[in-house]
């Protein structure tokens, strides 16, 4: 869990540097390719089988949400302090509240409920609307919370498929139609990179799959309520890195407002994880003896 918050950070680090020569859509297309090329050897090996499905509509919804909400992370990780925008990006976990309720139909309690408006609240402590401060409500904090929400839905999304889909399966349906949803905006936004930023851009694209990569192994093997606030020390890196190379110090607002935050969030993640030891519980004493 450490080395994905290591290898995120080295990522919106990289997104930060080159954003002023590549935008954002640009930036997503490379991110995708060097997934696809992680992936390929696996889909080499598997042939037709790595591509098996019996709901592609919901795999192309996830990876259109997931392209979006990208491209538009990618834009508030240019524009934002890389402090601030790492915050909103917590977010996603507020929104799988009332995502779960609506879409998987899950039972959602009153603490779950509260600790996601305790969440909502910091998020309104940092962009703090109508109050003056080095950085409030704009366009690129609106774009993070709509990557968000996207990225929520894919996790929604990724839900539902795991019932009946391998992990394999849906890291290869997103890679390929991740690559091939983000040619449009690359084809309008390209440029050719020097071969210096080429390297940079693989690299970007490189530690952005070694952070799914590193945090999908660190939850599967850890207890999921112990590993997860392990990801929040990527805060504390972003911050390291914002204020050392880009002169970035986070307010008050900030530091109050990503508190509620991740406060909020981590309750949320141990609610459901007490809520999960419970159901199987009771799974476990209606066997037959």
């Amino acid at each position: 869990m450490v080395a994905s918050a290591l290898a995120f950070t080295g990522m919106t680090t990289l997104i930060k540097f080159l954003g002023d020569d590549y935008p954002a859509a640009l930036q997503t297309f490379y991110r995708q390719l060097a997934g696809f090329i992680v992936l390929l050897p696996i889909i080499i090996r598997r042939g037709r089988a790595a591509y098996t499905t019996t709901r592609p509509g919901i795999l192309l919804f996830r990876s259109a949400a997931g392209t979006v909400g990208m491209i538009l992370s990618f834009y508030a990780f240019q524009k934002m302090p890389l402090a601030d925008a790492n915050a909103l990006s917590f977010t996603r976990t507020l929104w799988l509240v009332p995502l779960a309720a609506l879409v998987v139909r899950e039972t959602v309690g009153p603490l779950r409920i509260g600790a996601a408006v305790v969440g909502f609240i910091g998020v309104l402590v940092m962009l703090r609307p109508g109050v003056d401060g080095a950085f409030a409500i704009g366009l690129p904090a609106l774009a993070m919370l709509a990557s968000s929400f996207l990225f929520a839905l894919t996790i929604t999304g990724m839900k539902v498929m795991t019932r009946d889909h391998s992990p394999a399966v849906l890291l290869v349906w997103a890679a390929t139609l991740g690559l091939i949803l983000g040619i449009p905006g690359a084809i309008l936004t390209w440029r050719w990179p020097e071969p210096f930023d080429l390297v940079l851009l693989g690299a970007m694209g490189v530690l952005g799959t070694i952070t799914q990569g590193c945090y999908i192994k660190g939850m599967s093997i850890g207890d999921a309520a112990a590993m997860a606030p392990i990801d929040y020390v990527r805060l504390v890196f972003t911050v390291i890195v914002g204020v050392s190379l880009f002169h970035e110090i986070p307010s008050v607002w900030t530091v109050a407002g990503a508190a509620l935050v991740v406060a909020s969030t981590l309750f949320i993640t141990w609610r459901e994880h007490q809520l999960s030891k419970a159901k199987a519980a009771i799974v476990v004493s209606e066997e037959p003896l």
